[in-house]
């Protein structure tokens, strides 16, 4: 039941030790903070832009920059020599596109959660949600198509696609209201969230992913968000996000380095025991005379110095410019890890669909 409540605001919130009005969607459970009845009603049904701008805030809502995560859903037919099996490939694109819309109905979620403390953030505080430029019937309105939708779509292709996208949602629900409030937890759960992609991809495909790139991918998922925890930590400390004041920087660095070894580790033991699927090519017929026993050879490892700077060069972003919280920003952005992201993908391609 909604109910209205006036109280004096305790723990880390951004209101601490002030009295306001509450809005109590649920026991222990409040979404809005507000110093009055008419401030949360404009707020909450009085969104600061137009009806002409209201479908692009909420476009920037569902946060489309960071639909770059799904491409992961593309792993296994990339890697088996399937990524231009016509097929397949739109199967696979189904894929990218509905868990594109389940990620955005979880960011949304997110946000409605996280209102309170957003809107102190220094560059949260501008999202649509935040910012009050999407109301929060919209925001909860879009939210609950775009579950529906990405479901329903699903279910037209496999019911155990469906169960994943489910499960996904379901995550990403818990992260928001309690995992990401406890240290570990927060970092594991967005790794999850990969690895659902990862299986999502097997799934709608029937092409198995090796044990070694599903570890690359575990790993590289924590090294990511490792970084992001502590890009975190280093601008903004526990202000915006609570759970930051139970980390500590030693920790943060540990955990960003481990797991970038372990991920460099892990994707060469790939490049080691795996062999790229023989896709015989005239350009084959043509070297094989000149190159006997090409295909025995570890012709992967060649893109193993490309991950390595990759990898380095991610964290360099983070202990130089203190970028970080922002992954699909720093991939999209810095010309250097996007030009390392090139040649690997391109090195990567042509060893398995060309030679």
């Amino acid at each position: 039941m909604v109910e209205w409540q006036t109280r004096t605001i305790q723990g880390r919130v951004p209101l601490k030790g002030v009295e306001v009005q509450v809005l109590s969607l649920a026991p222990n459970f409040d979404l809005v903070y507000t110093r009055s009845m008419s401030s949360l009603y404009n707020l909450i049904f009085k969104p600061k832009v137009s009806r002409e701008d209201r479908l692009m805030y909420i476009f920037k809502a569902m946060r489309p920059t960071q639909w770059i995560k799904n491409l992961v859903v593309y792993t296994a037919i990339l890697f088996n020599g399937e990524l231009f099996n016509p097929s397949l490939f739109l199967l696979s694109t189904y894929t990218f596109v509905i868990f594109s819309a389940i990620s955005s109905a979880s960011y949304i979620l997110n946000d409605l959660i996280d209102l309170p403390f957003d809107s102190k953030h220094p560059s949260k505080k501008t999202r649509p949600i935040a910012s009050g430029k999407v109301s929060i019937p919209d925001a909860t309105f879009t939210m609950f198509t775009l579950v529906i939708f990405a479901i329903s779509a699903s279910l037209f292709l496999r019911i155990s696609l469906a169960i994943l996208v489910f499960t996904f949602f379901l995550l990403h629900a818990i992260y928001s209201l309690y995992l990401k409030r406890h240290v570990l937890f927060d970092v594991f759960a967005i790794s999850a969230s990969f690895m659902i992609r990862l299986l999502a991809g097997e799934v709608i495909t029937g092409f198995h992913v090796p044990i070694w790139l599903w570890l690359t991918v575990f790993f590289f998922s924590l090294f990511v968000a490792s970084v992001k925890r502590h890009s975190e930590y280093i601008n903004q400390g526990g202000k915006t996000r609570p759970v930051l004041d139970e980390y500590t920087s030693q920790l943060l660095q540990f955990l960003v380095t481990a797991f970038a070894v372990m991920t460099v580790f892990a994707y060469s033991f790939y490049t080691f025991l795996e062999d790229p699927p023989h896709i015989r090519t005239r350009f084959t017929e043509i070297i094989e005379p000149f190159l006997k026993g090409a295909e025995t050879r570890k012709w992967f490892m060649l893109t193993i110095p490309f991950v390595v700077f990759g990898v380095t060069r991610y964290a360099q972003l983070l202990y130089q410019h203190k970028e970080g919280e922002a992954p699909e920003k720093m991939i999209t952005k810095d010309k250097v890890l996007l030009g390392t992201i090139f040649f690997w993908g391109l090195i990567l391609v042509s060893l398995i669909y060309v030679f």
